[in-house]
This record gives structure tokens, C-alpha cells and sequence, in this order.
């Protein structure tokens, strides 16, 4: 099969030709302006590359229930230019294809489950950790929905006893998003990530809040595996002191052989980056599929 695929994000989108083995022939990358620029850009270049079936992982939040009159838009999304927008019907309108649609972290899930590292497990987790938090989950086997979608960037968690930095969060302040990502990082110490390497506190802090946001999603979903992705996880010295704080906060209470071994319980993206391409891949497939069954 030959499928599109594109990874919508807030400052780029970037867009993918590929087939159902997960192969990337050609991409590139698109600046994400108002829907009404960008949007033509994006069907032009799908136009003309005969593709099968686009899959599309997009920012959030968006409307995934099928029953609804507005599956397939972005919704509430703090992006206001983008706010209920229907960008499946868009493509859909535009191309004459089918189009699959999710969140872009659980199309990043679905990558590393469908090729990557967590292939094989029925119970996993993809959380994304920089300019925002975003978690996609594998549940059962299948991407997990219900009265919307994941949003486990905005677990509220319980503040370090000195840390007196609010959270950056407009809505929370004091959920993972807003106290550990990237803006939360530099607004708490005045410097982006990159520039604080070398920084042992701040690390230490960022994997204390990290790493109770895993205990909880550990309590709650049973997952088998956990890949901790973006821009902020390319701090790759943080990895121990996340597994060790969650060693610490779980404090014996669960014994598994996972949890025994967590190297390879809270693990880093497995391929190269792609995983949300490759899973937009998986998302074009699996609604074509979808479509000539109906």
C-alpha cells in the first residue's frame, strides 16, 4: 500500500510518503500558520503522490467519537487560530480518501507498538515530555479513547517541598505539563533545558516530577513497558534518575519482573524519531482497512 501520513504539530507539520511495513519513501516539513494557509500547502503535496489512505496525528485536544457531529475537528485547543477546525473533513473532502485521526502522542504509541519497542506488549504507554506533555496509551491491545482522549500531560501532582516555582500550566499550574516541561524548565530557572546540562538539581527536580507522574500512571494502568519521548528526554542522564525515583516512590509496594528490571520498564523511543510518522502510517492503514470492510 502506498499512504500518507502527517504528524500535526504547533510549529510544523510534517508529511510522509510510505507503505504498511512502516517504510518512509520521502517527507517533508510544513510551518503550521492558520488553517487556511497551511492547509492548501498540506493537500498539494499529498495531492499528486497517489496514496491510498492518509493517517493524520494531531495537537489536541480533538473530538474522536465517531458518533459525533464533530469527529474528526480540533477542538479546545489552546492554539486558537486552529480551534474547531475540521481537518479530517478537509482531507477527506480534498483527496477522496480515507483519513485516519488521533492525537499525535498516541500516534507516536502506535509507532513504537506497531515497530518499535514496545511491539508485541497489550499494555503500554508513549508520553511525550517538551514543549508540552502529552501520554498515548495502549490498552488491551488497542489505542485507548473514551469520553475523549488521554490527557495525561495534565495529571496534577503534588509540588517538591522546595520548589517554590508556581507552574506554568494556564489552566492547573501545578500538573506534569506545568511543572515539567521544557517552558516549565526555563521559566522555573531562567535557561532553556539544553543550556542547564550540566545543572544536577535541575534534572533531579524534573525527574522527581516525572517520575511520580509514572508511579501514578503505574497504579492506574498497569502498563508493560513505558518510552519516555520528547525534546526534554534528549537529556538522556535523566533516564536513571527517573527509574530510581520511581523505585523510591513506589517503595516496594508493587513487585513484578517489569518493574525488576527497569532498564527496560522506562525505556527511551526506539526509532529514531519516526515513531510518529510511522504510526501515522499505521492510522492511514488501519482505516483503509476499516472502510472496505463497511
Amino acid at each position: 500500500m502506498r499512504l500518507g501520513a502527517l504528524e500535526a504539530g504547533g510549529t510544523k507539520m510534517v508529511c510522509a510518503i510510505g507503505n504498511e511495513n512502516g517504510e518512509i519513501f520521502e517527507r517533508t516539513s510544513i510551518p503550521t500558520e492558520t488553517p487556511e494557509i497551511t492547509v492548501p500547502k498540506l493537500i498539494e503535496y499529498f495531492a499528486d503522490k497517489e496514496i491510498e489512505a492518509l493517517g493524520i496525528g494531531c495537537f489536541g485536544p480533538i473530538d474522536l467519537n465517531r458518533n459525533s457531529d464533530t469527529y474528526g475537528y480540533i477542538t479546545t485547543t489552546p492554539k486558537l487560530i486552529w480551534a474547531n477546525y475540521d481537518i479530517v473533513g478537509a482531507f477527506r473532502e480534498a483527496l477522496k480518501i480515507p483519513v485516519g485521526f488521533d492525537t499525535d502522542v498516541n500516534g507516536s504509541a502506535l509507532g513504537e507498538a506497531t515497530w518499535g519497542i514496545t511491539k508485541g506488549l497489550e499494555n503500554s504507554m508513549y508520553i511525550t515530555i517538551g514543549t508540552g506533555v502529552g501520554a498515548g496509551i495502549i490498552s488491551n491491545g488497542k489505542l485507548l479513547h473514551g469520553m475523549l482522549h488521554p490527557e495525561g500531560g495534565h495529571l496534577l501532582l503534588a509540588k517538591h517541598p522546595s520548589d517554590s516555582y508556581e507552574g506554568r500550566c494556564p489552566y492547573h499550574k501545578t500538573c506534569l505539563e506545568g511543572l515539567a516541561s521544557g517552558p516549565a524548565i526555563e521559566a522555573r530557572w531562567g535557561k532553556k533545558g539544553v543550556e542547564l546540562a550540566d545543572k544536577k538539581e535541575v534534572w533531579e527536580l524534573e525527574a522527581y516530577y516525572i517520575g511520580q507522574a509514572l508511579v501514578d500512571y503505574i497504579m492506574i494502568l498497569s502498563p508493560q513497558r513505558i518510552v519516555l519521548g520528547g525534546g526534554v528526554m534528549h537529556q538522556e542522564h535523566m533516564m536513571p534518575m527517573v527509574r530510581e525515583e520511581v523505585k523510591r516512590q513506589l517503595n516496594g509496594y508493587l513487585q513484578t519482573k517489569e518493574l525488576e528490571d527497569m532498564e527496560n520498564y522506562i525505556v527511551l523511543p526506539s526509532l529514531n524519531d519516526n515513531q510518529g510518522i510511522m504510526g501515522a502510517l499505521k492510522l492511514a492503514m488501519d482505516e483503509c482497512q476499516l472502510e472496505n470492510k463497511g
